[in-house]
Formats: structure tokens, C-alpha cells, sequence
């Protein structure tokens, strides 16, 4: 049970939500004049933010936001591991700008050579010989399982309820209670049911993954290494490494989505965990920023793949856009691999989030509150749950939207920013242990109040 009164945390909310309107009067008239943007935002997910309407960008720096109110805030969201190097990373930024201003050609429909040497730095971190681009994980994703079915001539995916896949259709399903596939609550409009795409389980329920597999009609298994958008869902010891035999066994083919989990190390948890993926996606990072995204196969689906002389792969077979791998984006992904996100980076970033739970469990343990912080390298969560899930649907009964709001905007009206999908902070290379302690501070005296202590 947790150890407050909700009537107060009711009150505390009123009171944040009073705070944060005060001091942020150009974001809310910004907000309220946007009379031509669906949602009143850029992005309807935008409102998915604390307190009534978004903040306003003015800029951003390293680690450090500024608004449109002149408010200075941490920034632990990071785009939600979109800004993972920081924001404008400078090498990224000069790079980004040679190109424009010098070299010219942001997109042409040639190639440059820095696409080879991408190609190579990924295989040297994630083992996968064959690379092609995309410009955000989503696209990499739906690319990658047609492939996927065109190899295996197999029509299904397997996906685990409440992973992050983008927005691609097939991956929005949760199991009901006959296991059968049917749409997660809030999904807009799946075109098809979601049992003639897909098959979903649970996370971490290895014994479901081999009863499904065993009707032989899923061309891979998608999965992120560890959740990551319904809280942090570690794998249990083992399920990986069963994953991939229940795959072989059954002649399905594994795609591991790292898109958040790059923050376990530079090769990802797949390099750290000694995992063996037949298709490999990633996003969002790699590009500082810019819009990115790739998929990497092995040398023998490749083959399995251009066997089928059918399949325009090439053209008008649904793979691919015309701005993919475009000059731009390339140059971003190899400025930020080679100078930024480089080997080095992850010792510091992983120290400074094993502080943040730290500072986290114990605010928590001297609050006496059932919950629970999970660290994934450079990544940290906390959940309202304890123990912490071991499967999706599990973390998902966790979930409190006041509690969010609750931390969110007490957080942000004190300079600091976590992400509004959850309650993730993610360090990168201009984080400081200060920024750390203060978010810490917050946080412990939020419970305080929380439990009328302050």
C-alpha cells in the first residue's frame, strides 16, 4: 500500500499545476494561440507533457534546456534517447554544417561515401555484416519485416505485450485471455485484427514463446533486449539466450530493437550481452539529433532475401523511402559515431545513472514506499511497483498517471526535466554529478511532501 493520502496528492497536484502556469506564461499563450496544429501541437504525443500544455523550446544545449520564459532546466529525457549525445553536439553540428553550407547536397538520391564507413562501425559494434538506412527506427522496423516474411515465407510477427517498436502496426497487441493477439488499449485504428499479423506473450515467459513459434507461421520474433516504455523490464537470467534457441529450433528469425537499450554500451546490450540477432535495428541516437535510423542482416538472410527474384527490393517493393541514407543524415551518424557516442562515453554516463537510482532507492527507502528504480547502463527508471515487473503487463498495472504528473511537474517547476512517457532520466556526456544530486534532492523531497513530512 502506498503511504500517502490521495486526497493530498490531489492538493499537491492543484498546487504544481498553479506553479508551473506561473512561471511559464509564453508556453501556455504559445500553446493556446496554435489554432492551426492538430492538438494544438507539432506532434500529438507533445501533450502527452505535465500541467496542461508543453513547454516551449528557445534552445538547447549539452544537458541544458532553455525556454521560451527564459527557465534554465536539466534535461534527463534527452528526446527519449533522441538527444542521447547531448543536444547539438558540437562535432555533430559541424559536421551537419560542412554539409549544408560547403558540400551542399542534402538530398540527391547518390550515395556518399561516408555510408561505407557507418556500415563498417556498426558492424564493428553490433556484428551484423549488411547495413541500410532509414531515417527513424519505426521505418527500419517495418522495412526490416518484410524482409523478414519475403525470407521465411511466413506472414507473422512475434512481438512481447508493451514493448517499443515505433508506431508500427503489427507491435501494438497484447495478449487476452486465451492468449490470442488483440489491439493494447488506445490504439488508433489497427487496418487489420491484430491476430492476422501477429502472435504476442510475455516478456520473460520463455515456455509462451516456444508454443507460439511452434505453429510455424511467424517469420521473427521482435523484441527490444530489456523494455523499455512501460518502465525498465529486465530479462530474467537466460531468456535471451532461450530466445535464441526457441528461434532456431523453430527456423524463426531473431530481430532485436535497440533503439532505447543502446544505452546499456556502444555496442549496445547486444555486443554487452553476447546476443546473436539475425536482423538488428536502431534510431534516434546514432544521428545526434538529425533523423536516423538502420537495420543490419546477416550475410545468409541477405542471400535468402535477393534469392526471391520476384521481389523489387529495389524499387516499388515497399522498402526503402527516397530520403533514406540521404547525405545528410549519413554525415550526422558518422560525425556523432566516430566523435561523440564513441567507446569511451559509456564508463562516465553508466557511473552518473548508477548515481541517479542510487540517490533514487534511497529517497525511496526512507519514505518507506513500495517502489523500485531500474538502471539500464546509461538509463535509469523508477516505477511505482515492488518488486519490479518481469513482464509488461505486469508494469503496466503500475502505472499512475497522477503520481507522473505529480513528479513531473515538481521536478520541472525546479529545473529539472524527465521524459513524459515515463519517469526515465538518461545521462549523456554533459551530465554532471550536480545535475544528479539535485534531481535527487527533488526527488526525495517530493515523497516527503507526498507523505506530508514537509
Amino acid at each position: 500500500m502506498n503511504a500517502f493520502d490521495p486526497k493530498h496528492l490531489a492538493e499537491l497536484i492543484t498546487r504544481e499545476r498553479a506553479l508551473y502556469t506561473e512561471l511559464h506564461p509564453k508556453s501556455k499563450a504559445a500553446f493556446e494561440a496554435a489554432d492551426n496544429l492538430f492538438g494544438r501541437v507539432p506532434m500529438t504525443w507533445m501533450n502527452k507533457w505535465s500541467g496542461g500544455f508543453p513547454l516551449y523550446l528557445d534552445s538547447a544545449h549539452g544537458n541544458r534546456i532553455k525556454d521560451i520564459d527564459g527557465n534554465e532546466i536539466i534535461d534527463f529525457a534527452l528526446g527519449d534517447t533522441g538527444a542521447m549525445t547531448g543536444h547539438s553536439p558540437k562535432e555533430t553540428v559541424q559536421a551537419v554544417r560542412n554539409r549544408l553550407e560547403n558540400l551542399g547536397g542534402i538530398t540527391t538520391m547518390l550515395p556518399t561515401t561516408d555510408a561505407q564507413w557507418v556500415g563498417a562501425e556498426l558492424t564493428r559494434r553490433f556484428g551484423l555484416p549488411l547495413w541500410s538506412f532509414a531515417l527513424s527506427a519505426t521505418d527500419a522496423n517495418r522495412w526490416a519485416i518484410r524482409l523478414a516474411r519475403l525470407a521465411t515465407g511466413r506472414q507473422k510477427i512475434l512481438v512481447f505485450a508493451y514493448a517499443y517498436h515505433g508506431s508500427v502496426d503489427e507491435t501494438f497487441a497484447i495478449p487476452d485471455e486465451n492468449g490470442k493477439a488483440i489491439s493494447r488499449p488506445g490504439n488508433v485504428a489497427p487496418p487489420v485484427p491484430l491476430d492476422l499479423t501477429t502472435r504476442v506473450v510475455e516478456f520473460n515467459d520463455i515456455e509462451a514463446v516456444r508454443r507460439e513459434l511452434a505453429n510455424g507461421d511467424v517469420a521473427a520474433v521482435l523484441t527490444e533486449p530489456a523494455l523499455t516504455n512501460i518502465g525498465i523490464v529486465l530479462p530474467n537470467p537466460g531468456f535471451m539466450e532461450d530466445l535464441r534457441k526457441a528461434c532456431d529450433d523453430t527456423g524463426t528469425l531473431l530481430m532485436i530493437d535497440e533503439t532505447h537499450t543502446i544505452s546499456v554500451g556502444p555496442g549496445g546490450a547486444t555486443k554487452a550481452w553476447g546476443l546473436k540477432p539475425d536482423i538488428f535495428i536502431i534510431g534516434k541516437a546514432i544521428g545526434g539529433g538529425i533523423p536516423s535510423g538502420t537495420y543490419g542482416i546477416t550475410e545468409s538472410l541477405a542471400r535468402k532475401i535477393t534469392a526471391h527474384e520476384e521481389a523489387d527490393i529495389v524499387d516499388v517493393g515497399g522498402v526503402g523511402g527516397t530520403l533514406a541514407g540521404n547525405a545528410l543524415s549519413v554525415c550526422a551518424m558518422r560525425a556523432t559515431l566516430e566523435h561523440v557516442l564513441t567507446d569511451d562515453s559509456w564508463p562516465r554516463m553508466i557511473e552518473l545513472a548508477t548515481a541517479f537510482r542510487e540517490g533514487v532507492e534511497a529517497a525511496i527507502s526512507e519514505s518507506n514506499l513500495p517502489w523500485t528504480c531500474t538502471q539500464l547502463g546509461a538509463r535509469a527508471e523508477y516505477r511505482f511497483a515492488s518488486p519490479a515487473p518481469i513482464n509488461g503487463t505486469e508494469s503496466a498495472k503500475y502505472a499512475d498517471a497522477d503520481l507522473e504528473e505529480y513528479f513531473h511537474l515538481y521536478t520541472a517547476n525546479r529545473g529539472v526535466l524527465i521524459t513524459p512517457f515515463h519517469n526515465m532520466a538518461l545521462m549523456c556526456r554533459d551530465t554532471q554529478m550536480g545535475d544528479v544530486d539535485k534531481h535527487t534532492e527533488l526527488f526525495k523531497d517530493a515523497c516527503l511532501e507526498l507523505e506530508g513530512k514537509k
